[in-house]
């Protein structure tokens, strides 16, 4: 519906509108104060999230570390990396074992003889064209057979005839558990198995026309074949290896023996043999503690950050008409100020940050003695060092990403190789009193927070709601008002037009009895 025609002071020569306007602009003003308070919360609830989601990747991370199977990572070194490629599950043993690589596992692979149009040579052949029309008859069909382990002791006759086409025997082929394609251009059939290995070798039989005509004769090592119409054919077979003398056989190149993922890429010759060393992958700790810091680091700094951020209690969200005045980066930067201040000594913030940095700074007993971090050359840079909101952040001596602390001996990278044990031991116990803490901060409290989260997301979300509705209602009554002001003007000014009427009329009548 559209607004209502209203008068404006026509008769009364009264400016309604701007007085109208003036009186209204106060609740109005009520309204806009309310959509700035949601806005404001809105942005809250979005920074939250962005915040929520680093907190529970270092939880994840904290979860993992707790776990001392963690840190049993193990790592094998090939003397020759060119030949094998190995993995070591957490179970591995450390050892020191042989390997040599008999064979690899092959994929049987048919490549096709050049075929020709037998009743039409000056056409090419293709997924169309009639098995009759690459000269082969009734019978010659009807000998195709496959014949191979995956095809059991009969072997699988094709199911074709006399009418059938070049896309008709690929149809039968990959229906029988093979790769089938025709090259248009170069006027071949390609046939290979789905898997390598000896299992999964394969033949084509049929009459010596049918395979000659299809080009799927199977070219011998003293047969001449100066047209290419014969095929080639790669014999599917299976890879062997010897691990400490034992023989052992696979379809594929990839053998998983006791703990180990071991994937041979070349053929050893000889008495070659290459050795295999599983070992606890010391880096790989080392990696995953630094890995861990920097998480740490990522989301201290972040929350110190938004805690000890300037006031912006000067500022508030910007009206549409207020927009309207201002440029896009200027509107920007106004509303910027505000967000960045939205956790200013907040208390949620704070438990938080308390949480963390209690957990990294307080002694965990190891082999009998309190251990801190430092004791691992980890620590902070201390006041008057680290940057602003970035006291809280940890760094590794001797790190050489780190270039507060690169300098320096690196004393984790020395006690990982020397004692990983007491490593370990710390690791575990401050992971679980950091992961102990989140969950407390992330658990689920009725009404207010839903589990895995670390902020008010039930509440903030009712809020939301809450102000969406009381702004509505708000915006009725205020719009109540300013109609019942303009009936109100309206009313006058018709009784201001009936009186006018009125004493015109009189002033008629005055007139003409003088």
């Amino acid at each position: 519906m559209g607004s209502p025609m209203r008068m404006s002071g026509l008769i009364s020569g009264i400016d309604t509108d701007s007085i109208i306007s003036q009186l209204v602009s106060a609740k109005r003003a009520n309204v806009d104060k309310k959509v700035g308070e949601k806005t404001k919360l809105s942005w809250k609830q979005d920074a939250w999230k962005d915040l929520n989601k680093e907190l529970k990747s270092l939880k994840s991370t904290v979860s993992n570390l707790r776990l001392s199977a963690s840190y049993s990572k193990k790592v094998v070194r090939p003397s020759d990396s060119s030949k094998v490629s190995v993995l070591a599950s957490d179970g591995a043993v450390d050892s020191v074992q042989t390997l040599k690589i008999d064979s690899l596992a092959k994929t049987a692979y048919l490549t096709g003889g050049v075929v020709s149009n037998k009743r039409d040579p000056e056409s090419k052949v293709t997924a169309l064209t009639s098995l009759s029309d690459l000269g082969l008859s009734v019978d010659d069909i009807s000998s195709l057979k496959l014949t191979g382990k995956q095809f059991g002791a009969e072997g699988k006759s094709l199911e074709l005839n006399a009418k059938s086409t070049v896309s008709d025997l690929l149809t039968q082929l990959k229906g029988a558990g093979l790769n089938a394609s025709f090259d248009e251009k170069n006027q071949r059939l390609f046939v290979s198995a789905k898997q390598s290995g000896a299992d999964y070798d394969f033949e084509i039989g049929g009459n010596s026309n049918a395979l000659s005509n299809l080009g799927l004769q199977v070219k011998g090592e003293d047969d001449e074949d100066p047209t290419n119409t014969m095929a080639t054919k790669v014999k599917g077979d299976d890879a062997v290896i010897y691990l400490n003398g034992a023989r052992f056989t696979n379809n594929t190149n990839t053998f998983s023996i006791n703990g180990l993922t071991i994937t041979a890429m070349g053929r050893t010759t000889g008495d070659e043999e290459i050795s295999l060393t599983t070992e606890r992958d010391t880096s790989g700790i080392y990696d995953s503690l630094k890995s861990f810091l920097k998480s740490y680091n990522s989301i201290i700094n972040k929350l110190d950050k938004v805690y000890n951020a300037d006031s912006a209690k000067d500022y508030r969200p910007l009206t549409d008409d207020e927009k309207t005045a201002l440029t896009d980066k200027e509107v920007e930067e106004y509303e910027q100020k505000i967000k960045d201040s939205l956790f200013r000594r907040d208390e949620t913030v704070s438990n938080i940050i308390n949480t963390l940095t209690g957990a990294m700074s307080k002694s965990y007993e190891v082999n009998g003695k309190s251990t801190y971090l430092s004791d691992f050359g980890i620590g902070t840079l201390g006041y008057f060092l680290a940057a602003d909101n970035e006291r809280h952040a940890y760094h590794i001596d001797g790190d050489a990403d780190d270039s507060d602390t690169a300098g320096k001996e690196d004393k984790l990278k020395a006690l990982i190789s020397s004692d990983p044990d007491r490593v370990v031991s710390f690791f575990t116990k401050l992971s679980q009193e950091l992961y102990t803490g989140m969950n407390k901060l992330s658990s689920s409290v009725a009404d207010k927070r839903s589990y895995g989260n670390f902020f008010e997301d039930k509440r903030i979300k009712s809020d939301i709601e809450s102000y969406t509705n009381k702004i509505s209602d708000m915006e009725e009554k205020v719009n109540a008002y300013e109609d019942k002001l303009y009936k109100q003007y309206s009313a006058m000014e018709k009784a201001l037009a009936s009186l006018q009427s009125k004493t015109n009329a009189i002033s008629g009548l005055i007139g003409s009895a003088q």
